[in-house]
């Protein structure tokens, strides 16, 4: 039988708080880390973040007391775990390189879980996103060549590749075209349920990155790098969000929140190599086992329904970090020249995409090709790092500025 965490005893959650002394993780060291111990350790934060965020909107949205009260008191104790998840990233890791660490988790988080899904509506969507934060990752390693004179390799290792996915330039839609069909929650398989809730936590994480950072540079490369990129991380948002079913209750969604964080503890913890950060995902695996029989509480009082009723008997196999070498290049080969037509994504790029692509390139230059053109002009190539062979696309093989289609 496997792991279920309604079946578990957490850690009361009066005994949760933890002290300033205990909030004071030490950083991992940035030449040493795993770099999947990085993307486990960025991938949850932006977890924590979105479960506040949620707990915070539920609270607008509700004038029940006890209901306010529980929120409020599970919420401070996401607040201690989210502190010290993001402080175990040191100071001495610069911005962009945080970037390149936040690109690969979008690459192979993203890879996996399109990998793993069994609805094939959802898969395209995270097939269609893959290919965009493939690119990204590509324009950030240049920018970082250009203006700190490192390569990528010594962030991501040899686990992801760097080649060009689909360019940032051709990402840029109409915000209808970014919207999606939303599952049904009598009908979801309850994993693609989780993959949805993860997928928007990552990407309004990185979306809310690059909002806060992107003016921190002063060289004008990199602020506009930043500012085109970001755009594309919000159109990711409303990609992934519009998947979710508006008809489930705020109680059903906060069980859903708690039980996919329980899930993926229990999944990070399964691999981690970092015995002291294993650790802490074990403890704040008790902790949420803790809180989710609190939101199961409030479920059965205010919505008269059992949790056991919306969730599985058992955890699914775990998210794992992994290469997905192999399976990028194949959606590379076969998917980069699409885009989207309001609910679903099409090969035929439709007047609605043309305006949009004019209004917003202008008359360039357009900030994605600037940066490669500029350390190509500085260092007499582009930077990449293509483990399995030359691009799979014959058009990204060697840069050529690419006009906007």
């Amino acid at each position: 039988m496997g792991f279920n965490p309604l079946g578990q005893k957490g850690i009361p959650i009066e005994k949760q708080l933890r002290n300033w002394s205990q909030l004071a993780v030490q950083p991992y060291d940035k030449m040493a880390v795993d770099p999947y111990t990085r993307c486990r350790i960025i991938a949850m934060n932006g977890i924590e973040v979105e479960s506040i965020f949620f707990s915070h909107q539920f609270n607008r949205h509700t004038d029940v007391q006890e209901v306010k009260e529980k929120l409020a008191e599970s919420r401070r104790i996401e607040q201690q775990q989210q502190k010290v998840i993001n402080w175990l990233t040191p100071g001495d890791e610069t911005t962009l390189e945080v970037t390149i660490g936040y690109e690969q988790v979008a690459i192979d988080l993203t890879a996996w879980l399109a990998r793993s899904e069994p609805d094939p509506y959802l898969k395209q969507a995270y097939d269609f996103g893959l290919l965009e934060d493939f690119d990204h990752l590509y324009r950030y390693a240049n920018l970082y060549e250009l203006i700190e004179g490192k390569q990528a390799e010594q962030v991501v290792k040899q686990l992801t590749e760097i080649t060009p996915g689909r360019p940032t330039a051709e990402e840029h839609r109409h915000p209808v075209d970014d919207v999606r069909r939303h599952f049904d929650k009598h009908t979801v398989d309850p994993i693609s349920r989780m993959h949805v809730l993860t997928l928007v936590a990552a990407e309004q994480q990185t979306m809310n990155f690059y909002m806060t950072i992107g003016n921190r540079y002063q060289e004008p490369i990199a602020r506009t790098l930043y500012q085109e990129i970001g755009m594309i991380e919000e159109q990711h948002v409303t990609q992934y969000e519009s998947l979710l079913d508006p008809a489930e209750s705020w109680f059903e969604q906060l069980v859903h929140h708690e039980y996919n964080e329980c899930y993926l503890y229990h999944s990070f913890m399964s691999q981690e190599p970092d015995e002291r950060i294993k650790k802490i995902w074990a403890l704040h695996l008790d902790m949420e086992i803790e809180q989710l029989r609190i939101a199961g509480e409030l479920l059965k009082k205010y919505d008269g329904r059992e949790p056991e009723e919306i969730l599985p008997a058992e955890l699914p196999e775990p998210v794992l970090f992994q290469p997905n070498k192999e399976y990028v290049r194949e959606v590379l080969a076969s998917q980069v020249e699409l885009t989207a037509d309001r609910l679903d994504v099409t090969p035929d790029k439709h007047g609605r995409y043309h305006a949009y692509q004019g209004a917003v390139h202008g008359d360039g230059p357009i900030p994605s090709e600037a940066v490669i053109e500029q350390n190509l002009a500085a260092s007499g190539r582009e930077y990449r790092l293509e483990t399995e062979g030359p691009n799979p696309v014959e058009r990204l093989r060697e840069h050529q500025p690419q006009e906007a289609r």
